[in-house]
């Protein structure tokens, strides 16, 4: 249960209603609008408040939408998680009731920002997302502000992030992060995408291309700086914050000079992880789980899947099988099961909410994967791209 600080107004102080409390206001604040003992809270609440104002153009200020606003604020919200609830709560004002479209939709926009970094408390979940679900209609949108093409893309970030949590690492938020998640309102991640929307993405600049140039790019890379011959490729994280600035840059269609395999061995199972819809769709889970251990089976439903999943994951797999040469596993001690054990998770999702049904079919996810590495014929890949 939330409960709401009592603020007032006026020469009389007039007490505030609920509603004036969560309406947009070019007032500054003086406390928290939630009520709260935490002493960082109290302190911070108004500057907050002062940062959203000034981003959104609704006070004053040579930083008006600037990125350092934004980034000073995403910064405050990720390393801060006691004000994050605050924060949201303090956009939810702003944006409620607000006439001005300019401010309107740098208020939607920087939702959706900080949306990409940290998330509101369990506590605090349920409000913003009814309140980013009434938006998604298109009732709300006005000639100058598609509130619902944010409203969309904050309720799919929102989902997202109460998944995987705030972002990993050791290093703050970035310039290039902050651009990044801006970019990808209207222009959408290849992370977190299906591989239709994937493909959509690329085929203006790889019209020829039949698999994903993020998939294939980064499988290229790992084996050029030869992660065959390393040992524990895939199963020693790439260092987090080389992983998150290569995110940056792979998003950009962009792939800077690296030096070490597990950066892009790292990114590359994130991307598959990530796939909105898993490499292996849903409806064939229960038929990959119960045949896991028949190989002719097992390639039966490979060969049953839509092109662009059987396509990618006979890439997969063939990427999969230079590591489980004997020649490599000597030396990276990945062999198939090793193999088998890291990538199941990021091709087949189990969507029992039962730990022991988990425990099972993890088993039997680890089998069915390791089947295919050992049995199916990839050469219909070869040189495809």
């Amino acid at each position: 249960m939330l409960n709401f600080n009592t603020h007032k107004r006026g020469l009389f102080g007039k007490r505030l209603t609920q509603d004036d409390l969560l309406s947009w206001s070019k007032e500054p604040i003086t406390k928290p609008l939630l009520r709260t003992v935490d002493k960082v809270l109290k302190k911070e609440a108004p500057e907050i408040f002062k940062l959203i104002q000034t981003y959104m153009g609704d006070k004053k200020s040579k930083q008006i939408a600037s990125l350092n606003t934004c980034l000073e604020l995403t910064t405050k919200g990720w390393s801060l998680p006691s004000i994050r609830d605050e924060l949201y709560l303090q956009l939810i004002k702003q944006t409620s009731y607000n006439i001005n479209a300019e401010s309107l939709q740098r208020g939607w926009e920087l939702m959706a920002v900080c949306l990409s970094f940290f998330p509101p408390s369990s506590k605090f979940q349920s409000l913003l997302e009814k309140y980013i679900l009434l938006q998604t209609n298109g009732d709300a949108d006005t000639p100058e502000v598609p509130i619902s093409i944010y409203a969309n893309v904050c309720q799919k970030r929102l989902e997202k992030i109460l998944q995987t949590g705030p972002k990993k690492g050791l290093k703050k938020p970035t310039f290039e992060e902050i651009e990044l998640s801006k970019h990808t309102i209207h222009f959408p991640s290849m992370f977190g995408a299906t591989l239709e929307e994937v493909m959509t993405m690329q085929r203006t600049r790889f019209p020829e291309r039949r698999l994903p140039w993020i998939q294939t790019i980064l499988s290229e890379e790992v084996l050029r700086l030869n992660g065959a011959q390393i040992e524990g490729i895939f199963r020693v994280p790439g260092d987090l914050d080389g992983v998150n600035a290569l995110k940056v840059k792979c998003d950009q269609w962009q792939l800077p000079s690296l030096e070490d395999a597990h950066l892009p061995a790292s990114l590359l199972k994130l991307w598959y992880r990530e796939l909105a819809e898993p490499l292996i769709p849903s409806v064939f889970y229960e038929q990959c789980i119960l045949n896991c251990d028949i190989p002719e089976t097992c390639i039966r439903l490979v060969n049953s899947l839509p092109d662009i999943n059987r396509a990618v994951l006979t890439y997969l797999i063939r990427f999969l099988q230079v590591f489980a040469a004997p020649e490599n596993v000597v030396v990276t001690k990945m062999d198939v099961n090793n193999l088998s054990m890291v990538f199941a998770p990021n091709i087949l999702r189990c969507d029992s909410e039962d730990a022991k049904v988990i425990f099972e079919n993890a088993r039997k996810e680890m089998l069915f994967i390791k089947v295919l590495i050992l049995n199916l014929d990839t050469n219909s890949i070869e040189g495809v791209i």
